[in-house]
């Protein structure tokens, strides 16, 4: 991986002469949070979600009284505040010492990065040089977000559209090994799949299905949270991928991965070798990271993230 340059435009060290400790600083307002809630972890699925729209560039922390944003839009109301609330306080503390200089969209890659190291997670150099967004719409949201019950083949096409591999997809969906979801997703697969009355989904391990129909009971709260590792839900590891051989994947496009040929190899070696997963893993957050970027003179930096200049 180059450590160095990633183009013209994004480098790891963009920030040595305007602002040297803004990793410092953000690391420690994201070690902060931590100790009040394991629900930072969420800050990796927030960039994941500002970047996979319409490129990296903090779109999704523009907050309007018309209700309108992208974190308006449906498929964005689970983002956790707490998710939310780490990239506004780490903008204050970095503003407090580099005002002025240093993107929301550059502090979020950061902090995500903090995150995935934070539970455990490999370190990797988080390139630079980002620069915030002048547009943030709900109404794009959902045409451009992968969804739980794509098939596997719209889910790599969706992927190579945003220049990344089959094996980067599948690593990046290891982001699944922390965090949580809402048993609205889910209902499809444990009551009724595809709309046939009592049918379940049969690539589901049956122990899986009854914890599931047991936290998630036909009339329940579709909003109530259910952990997307059921067995080390705050460890960023490889059990993501041990649970998928085993049938306990929680959503359809999860379990797809194991249930393909084209996607199955990738996760039986990250299965068996939690080293190789890490690597591919930081190989695709940083390509990830360079995904519709703004630099030079595009777009902004914010003095507050949650509103245009």
């Amino acid at each position: 991986m180059e450590t160095e340059r990633a183009d013209a435009q994004l480098w790891t060290n963009f920030y040595k002469s305007s602002c040297p400790n803004v990793e410092a600083i953000v690391k420690k307002v994201v070690q902060d949070k931590f100790k009040v809630t394991l629900a930072t972890t969420a800050t990796l699925r927030l960039f994941f979600h500002d970047c996979i729209i319409q490129g990296c560039d903090a779109s999704v922390m523009i907050a309007n009284a018309k209700g309108d944003a992208e974190k308006d839009a449906p498929d964005n109301l689970s983002l956790a505040g707490d998710a939310f609330d780490t990239v506004i306080r780490a903008k204050k503390a970095v503003e407090a010492q580099c005002p002025g200089v240093v993107s929301c969209a550059d502090i979020l890659a950061i902090a995500a990065r903090d995150a995935v190291v934070q539970t455990g997670g490999p370190n990797f150099p988080v390139e630079l040089g980002r620069r915030d967004g002048l547009t943030s719409q709900a109404s794009i949201v959902h045409s451009n977000l992968p969804h739980p019950d794509n098939d596997i083949n719209s889910i790599i096409n969706f992927y190579r559209g945003r220049h990344l591999t089959v094996n980067e997809m599948v690593a990046l969906s290891g982001g699944h090994t922390v965090g949580f979801s809402h048993c609205a997703p889910v209902f499809s697969r444990i009551y009724d799949y595809k709309n046939k009355s009592g049918a379940v989904d049969p690539s589901m391990n049956p122990a899986f299905l009854r914890d599931l129909q047991r936290v998630c009971p036909r009339n329940v709260d579709p909003a109530i949270a259910i952990n997307m590792d059921t067995f080390t839900p705050n460890n960023f590891d490889n059990q993501y991928y041990k649970s998928l051989i085993a049938g306990r994947g929680l959503f359809a496009s999860d379990q797809d991965l194991y249930s393909s040929t084209l996607t199955r190899p990738a996760v039986e070696r990250f299965a068996a070798n939690q080293t190789e997963f890490f690597q591919a893993f930081a190989v695709a957050m940083v390509r990830l990271g360079r995904f519709g970027v703004k630099t030079g003179t595009e777009g902004e930096i914010r003095r507050d993230c949650t509103t245009f200049n």
